[in-house]
């Protein structure tokens, strides 16, 4: 038998956690001295111990811990729940995945101030187009909040566009205006390159639109999405540094999008009036 601090101890958990898991119910300890209080642990019972531990690891609550131990959960149902916290931790890998490129997406931008050649910058009038595009409202202007509302939208377009006979005809656009509610809330357009008439795509959701010609500062940008705030930041300052002005969000040009999204590259089109 183990006193309470030496179940603890080869546990390696604290003894107030075993007075907590003796008080619910989770883990009675083999023997309580009647004089005493003090509790008394089998070596038998580091097994159960160990399975708590490693079920409140996953993410599971200790009622769910209990229930689970106590064969109240059928094997079905566990696997189910083990899914659901697998699809769970890979969210939030995936959400992390995606802060961290923006975390190190912001510190090239710190990095880069001021070194940004004024060869990358080409001021150009940029031609009327015509755009098969879905439409959607992210948050803010922000990387975290514009790539999910993205993302679906051009899937979402593509898996469409295959059901009728409009064809892409050149890369995809995407563009950005203010959302009528306000509150830093934009709306989010998905467009590729078409040759259809404008208007209504059938019974699609899809409409084609005519984009139109405007004067741009552009420059590329290599890499994935969630890390252009260099890029951007860096042809802010270009534009500033040289007389001209900003008339609105800058499209994105996809010149090339392979599989692996760190070899995208895009050009961004910032409309701007002349210096």
């Amino acid at each position: 038998m183990f006193t309470i601090g030496d179940f603890a101890r080869y546990g390696r958990v604290s003894a107030r956690m075993l007075r907590h898991y003796d008080a619910i119910g989770l883990l009675h300890p083999d023997r309580t001295d009647p004089a005493t209080g003090y509790r008394f642990y089998g070596a038998a019972q580091l097994s159960r111990l160990n399975r708590v531990i490693a079920l409140k690891d996953l993410g599971f609550t200790l009622q769910q811990v209990q229930a689970i131990l106590d064969e109240q959960v059928g094997p079905e149902e566990l696997r189910g729940m083990l899914r659901l916290r697998r699809a769970e931790l890979e969210e939030a890998m995936r959400a992390a995945g995606v802060r961290l490129a923006q975390v190190e997406a912001r510190l090239r931008s710190i990095e880069s101030e001021g070194r940004m050649s004024t060869n990358d910058v080409v001021v150009k009038q940029v031609p009327a187009v015509r755009v098969a595009e879905l439409s959607g409202t992210a948050a803010s202007y922000e990387p975290e909040h514009i790539t999910p509302v993205i993302k679906p939208l051009y899937e979402r377009l593509f898996t469409l566009l295959d059901g009728t006979d409009v064809r892409p005809s050149g890369p995809g656009i995407a563009y950005y205006e203010d959302a009528p509610a306000g509150g830093g809330a934009v709306v989010v357009h998905a467009g590729v390159t078409v040759s259809a008439p404008v208007g209504p795509l059938g019974g699609t959701g899809i409409t084609v639109v005519e984009l139109p010609a405007f004067e741009a500062a552009t420059v590329v940008h290599r890499g994935s999405m969630d890390g252009v705030l260099p890029t951007a930041q860096a042809l802010a300052r270009w534009i500033d540094a040289n007389g001209y002005r900003s008339r609105g969000y800058a499209r994105e040009i996809n010149l090339e999008c392979p599989e692996d999204q760190d070899q995208w590259v895009t050009e961004l089109q910032e409309p701007v009036t002349g210096a």
